[in-house]
């Protein structure tokens, strides 16, 4: 853990406003100071994000420039929006609203529904699927579980992106979504579905945001009501903001710029949920005079996981990469990522589990280790190498194999067959154990084939799947093995992995892994075919399996195992290869044609109308590099001086002087240390620099817009070597 995004657990409370902007690095610290008008932070991973932002309201609430009841902090998880209120009371910013988008509209929509509407507030359905049940029913389409939980999932869809029925099947195919029933009778069954919340007097979650939004639409007076209340607006993670909620921002704001966002394109993963980096990549049309940011020290990750992470999004292709970051470790050096092949998905798992179990025998321990896959019904073979091992662990994001309904109930079937297999007429034409299981299967909606899309039904066979491919190895192992000895030994595997949880490896999917970090991950399966996932057939499709691998590397601090199976099963034909993503970055392999560039280091750009209407930048598109032998530079004290500190000096030494007496007097009369003018370091930088005009000069770390504007002219005309004026403050 670094100072940079981690502190301890009961930290003091910072004594004065400029007491929170301690320990911050300089673009952290302009993001915090940076309270007026609209701000953009690019964040990359690891780059203390949430860290910058509560500082930043914090240093406002402290310095009295925001008062904590007009701000509204907004994230995606309660669980997120939970760790923003607490660092801002450790801060001493306690009364800000942290809130995720439900959350706040579902609060204004309690307050103002009797004022607006009348009455109270319909009651909100816990789980909507019934109701699409009844929908279907009602409509004579019959879905099965999986297709139930897929239809919903395509309703949220529609609500989010705020498509009616009667234009589903033109928006899917719009935005390549692989429906999972014909598109006319999911379009009946969302009609359906809205008429039988009307008849019964609920809403859903979804209606929360799109009734606020009607709300603040038709009604100005409680609109500017909100307005009035909140005066200042945070959200974070804006990749993954939908159309819906920006359209709840829009309304909040009005017509005001007090807004900051923060995100990063690279690890925009949901768009199936209808989330889209486009509102985050068009901040800056919508917002001409904002302030953009870009954080790309990467406190988490050691240089060599940096260097992979960067690696991957150098090949990538469309929008989101061209404004992708490149990160910069601040961390000491790692051990290189490990790339391991094997034979077999079985060798796979109980290879990372052998070095797992190595690992927790060195000292590292079990909780700080992850084993990352694409998708859950890859867990089972992990649980069970790692139950072999003996190595405690614990399931995230998703169900424990075993506990899964599909799993829970073919295993019910499967023990009926073996039980009355005889005088059940599926077994007829069964020739061995491997057949019998997948005869048995079928009944549970097991096909030979897998199902197209990437919804419950993809995941329910793929479950089923896995079930068959158990079966086919235990017989290959056990010559004469009956169905009931596979029963057998599926009582005994669910009953080995009761393992304890909280000191365990965490096995989860990339999706469920984002916002979260490990001292070790271990990518499994990262072959074609998983990575990216077969469905994943379009461009755009390809390029968000890419930033799924990306966010996946930028999980690990410091040891990261990528690993792959030529095989599926033990004695398979090895035919798969290792995904493309890794092309031209594991030892032996070549780079496939991408499109670097779009890339940045961290710096700050100021918007037309934030100063007087000029456009000022500063922001450089590579690592910070000394000026005379070229080495990349990460102490901030060389990156000010833009020069390794045993490298020559060619400073103007009168120069300095003059700068330096310059500086004294501009202390005085502003009653600060000299060092809140500049400090030594970035006086230094003037010196051997000589800036001839504010491009220039913004060019210099340490040389903020703030102070460009009230130092620049001075500074300046004393590199010009001209005679300042006796009355001149520098305003």
């Amino acid at each position: 853990m670094t100072t940079a995004t981690h502190s301890t657990l009961f930290p003091q409370v910072p004594d004065t406003a400029d007491a929170v902007l301690d320990g911050l690095d300089p673009e952290q610290r302009e993001v915090a100071t940076a309270l007026h008008g609209a701000v953009c932070v690019l964040a990359g991973a690891g780059t203390g994000k949430t860290r910058a932002i509560t500082h930043r309201i914090a240093y406002g609430v402290r310095a009295g420039i925001l008062q904590p009841s007009s701000v509204l902090a907004v994230t995606f998880t309660n669980r997120a929006a939970g760790e923003m209120r607490g660092r801002l009371r450790q801060l001493g910013a306690g009364g800000v609203q942290a809130r995720t988008f439900h959350s706040a509209a579902l609060r204004q929509l309690q307050y103002f529904w009797p004022k607006a509407v009348g009455g109270s507030l319909p009651r909100i359905i816990d789980r909507k699927v019934q109701l699409v049940a009844d929908a279907a029913a009602a409509c004579r389409i019959r879905l099965d579980r999986g297709e139930l939980r897929d239809v919903t999932g395509e309703i949220e869809w529609c609500k989010v992106t705020q498509t009616i029925p009667a234009d589903y099947a033109a928006a899917a195919a719009k935005a390549g979504r692989e429906a999972p029933r014909d598109p006319a009778e999911i379009a009946q069954v969302y009609g359906t579905y809205e008429d039988l919340k009307r008849d019964r007097a609920v809403i859903d979650f979804e209606d929360v945001l799109l009734l606020t939004v009607a709300i603040l639409q038709d009604r100005h007076d409680i609109a500017e009501q909100v307005r009035s209340q909140y005066q200042h607006f945070v959200v974070d993670e804006y990749q993954d903001v939908s159309p819906l909620q920006q359209r709840l921002l829009e309304l909040w704001l009005g017509e005001r710029d007090s807004l900051c966002v923060v995100g990063d394109a690279s690890q925009t993963i949901y768009s199936f949920t209808g989330a889209t980096p486009d509102h985050l990549l068009d901040f800056r049309t919508r917002h001409p005079g904002a302030t953009v940011v870009k954080l790309v020290r990467d406190y988490r990750s050691s240089p060599q996981v940096v260097h992979l992470a960067n690696g991957l999004l150098a090949q990538a292709r469309g929008r989101a990469a061209e404004h992708r970051l490149e990160l910069i470790s601040q961390r000491g050096p790692g051990p290189e990522p490990v790339y391991a092949e094997y034979t077999d998905e079985p060798a796979e798992a109980e290879g990372a589990a052998r070095r797992i179990r190595d690992l927790i025998a060195t000292g590292v321990p079990a909780a700080e280790i992850a084993i990352l896959f694409r998708t859950n019904s890859q867990s089972e073979i992990y649980e069970q190498a790692l139950a072999d091992a003996g190595v405690p662990y614990q399931l995230r994001g998703a169900e424990r194999f075993f506990d899964r309904p599909e799993v829970r109930k073919a295993g019910a079937a499967l023990r009926a067959a073996a039980r009355f297999g005889g005088n059940d007429s599926l077994l007829d034409d069964t020739v061995d154990l491997p057949s019998q299981v997948r005869a048995v299967l079928s009944g549970e909606g097991w096909t030979s084939r897998p199902p197209a899309g990437s919804g419950a039904v993809r995941e329910r066979w793929e479950s089923l799947a896995a079930l068959a491919n158990l079966a086919q190895d235990f017989a290959a192992a056990k010559a004469g093995a009956t169905l009931g000895d596979l029963v057998a030994e599926l009582d005994e595997r669910a009953s080995a992995q009761h393992a304890p949880t909280v000191q365990g490896v965490t096995l989860a999917s990339l999706h469920s892994a984002k916002g979260l970090e490990w001292d070790v991950v271990f990518l499994v399966g990262v072959a074609e075919g998983m990575m990216p996932i077969t469905y994943a057939k379009t461009d755009e499709q390809i390029e968000e399996e890419r930033r799924l691998l990306y966010v996946g590397v930028t999980r690990a601090r410091e040891h990261l195992c990528v690993s792959w199976a030529l095989s599926r099963s033990p004695g398979g034909r090895p035919n798969r290869r290792p995904s493309r993503f890794l092309d031209g970055l594991r030892p032996g392999s070549v780079a496939t044609a991408g499109r670097g560039g779009g890339g940045g280091a961290g710096g700050i750009e100021r918007g037309i109308g934030s100063s007087g209407g000029t456009l000022v930048r500063r922001t450089s598109r590579t690592p910070a590099r000394c000026r005379v032998c070229g080495r990349t530079l990460t102490d901030a004290g060389e990156m000010k001086l833009m020069r390794c500190e045993a490298c020559p000096s060619d400073m103007d030494e009168g120069l300095y002087e003059r700068l330096r007496e310059w500086r004294a007097v501009q202390a005085q009369r502003s009653g600060q240390p000299a060092f809140c003018v500049f400090t030594d370091k970035t006086l230094m930088a003037i010196a051997e620099t000589v800036p001839e005009d504010e491009r220039e000069l913004a060019r210099i770390p340490g040389v903020g817009v703030r102070k460009l504007n009230r130092f620049g002219t001075d500074v300046l005309a004393i590199c010009a070597g001209q005679e300042l004026g006796g009355d001149d403050e520098g305003d």
